[in-house]
C-alpha cells in the first residue's frame, strides 16, 4: 500500500443499508485524528444489487479496506479473494482488507467481543450461554469456542439455527454445545459463567423490552454481556446488577472491533479510550436511534 499523504488520504469505509445510524465512523476518525494518520472513513449506503459495484469503485480508488453491516455480510462472500478461518466457520464478512493477494473477508464481531470479554474473564474452560442466533450470536459462539470455552449453550426460538452453530463449533473445537430452544423465560443454568444477549432485544427505540430469562437464576459471580450498544446500559444488564452480577456493554465489543478492523487495514494499534470517548459522543445516552 502506497504511503498515504495529507494531500491523498488513505481510504476507508463501510457498505450498509441503511448506513445511517452507523457509529463506526466517529470512532474510527477519531483513532486516524488522535495518531495522525492521513485516511478518512466514508460511511456508504449500499444495498445488496450495487455491492459488486461498490466493491469494485473502492478497489479502484485505491481503499485500503471498508467494513460490511447489514444486509450486505454474506452478500460480499463471492466478490473476494479469500476468507481469514474465523469468518469461513463464521459464514459472514464484516471487514475487508485489500492485500497484494487480493481481497479477503474476516469478521471481527466475535473477536472483539472475546477481547472485551478477556478484559474481565479468561474464556478458557468457561460455560457461556448465548442467546440468539443470528450473525451476531453466531460470531461470539464460534469466537469463544476458538478462545477456549468449555461449554457452550445457545439458546434460540428457532432451535434448528441454534443446532446449525452447535455444528460447527463442535466440528473446528474441543468445546462441548448444545442448542435449546427458547419457549418462555428460560432459567440459566447453575454452573454458567457468562451469559450474552446476542439479539436485538433491547435495542433503541425499543429501549424498554427485556431478554425473557429467569430473573432469579441470574447468581452473583456471573458475567452478564449485552451486544447492544445503544442504549449502553439495557434493562437485562439493570437486571443482572440487582442480582450481583458483573456487567459487560456492547460499547466494548464495538470499540475492540474497529480497533481489530485499523490494525487489519493499516497496522496501526488505535487508543481505544480514544475511540471509546468518540463512540460514547456519537450515541449519547443511548435512548434513541441514532442518526
Amino acid at each position: 500500500m502506497p504511503e498515504p499523504s495529507p494531500l491523498q488520504p488513505a481510504l476507508t469505509g463501510s457498505f450498509s443499508s441503511p448506513a445511517g445510524g452507523n457509529p463506526t465512523g466517529a470512532m474510527v476518525e477519531a483513532a486516524f485524528a488522535h495518531h495522525g494518520v492521513p485516511a478518512r472513513y466514508v460511511n456508504c449506503d449500499v444495498p445488496p444489487p450495487r455491492l459488486p459495484d461498490a466493491v469494485r469503485g473502492a478497489v479502484a480508488m485505491g481503499w485500503t479496506g471498508f467494513n460490511l453491516s447489514l444486509p450486505n455480510k454474506q452478500a460480499v462472500i463471492p466478490l473476494l479473494d479469500g476468507l481469514a478461518p474465523s469468518a469461513a466457520l463464521i459464514g459472514a464478512v464484516n471487514c475487508v482488507q485489500v492485500t497484494d493477494r487480493g481481497l479477503i473477508g474476516h469478521n471481527t464481531d466475535g473477536e472483539g467481543f472475546v477481547q472485551a470479554l478477556r478484559e474481565r474473564r479468561d474464556p478458557r474452560g468457561l460455560h457461556a450461554v448465548v442467546f440468539g442466533a443470528g450473525g451476531a450470536a453466531r460470531a461470539i459462539a464460534v469466537e469463544l469456542a476458538l478462545a477456549g470455552v468449555a461449554r457452550l449453550t445457545i439458546v434460540n426460538r428457532r432451535v434448528e439455527r441454534a443446532e446449525e452453530i452447535v455444528r460447527i463449533v463442535q466440528d473446528s473445537s474441543a468445546t462441548s454445545a448444545a442448542a435449546v430452544a427458547w419457549a418462555g423465560s428460560f432459567a440459566l443454568p447453575a454452573d454458567t459463567d457468562v451469559v450474552v444477549n446476542g439479539t436485538s432485544i433491547g435495542l433503541a427505540p425499543d429501549v424498554d423490552a427485556r431478554v425473557d430469562v429467569v430473573a432469579d437464576t441470574i447468581l452473583p459471580g456471573m458475567l452478564v454481556c449485552d451486544v447492544i450498544p445503544n442504549p449502553p446500559d439495557t434493562v437485562l444488564l439493570r437486571e443482572a446488577r440487582t442480582h450481583g452480577a458483573e456487567t459487560l456493554d456492547g460499547r466494548s465489543m464495538l470499540v475492540n472491533q474497529a480497533a481489530i478492523n485499523l490494525g487489519l487495514w493499516m497496522g496501526l494499534d488505535p487508543d481505544r479510550a480514544v475511540m471509546r470517548a468518540a463512540l460514547d459522543t456519537a450515541i449519547g445516552d443511548g435512548r434513541h436511534p441514532t442518526s
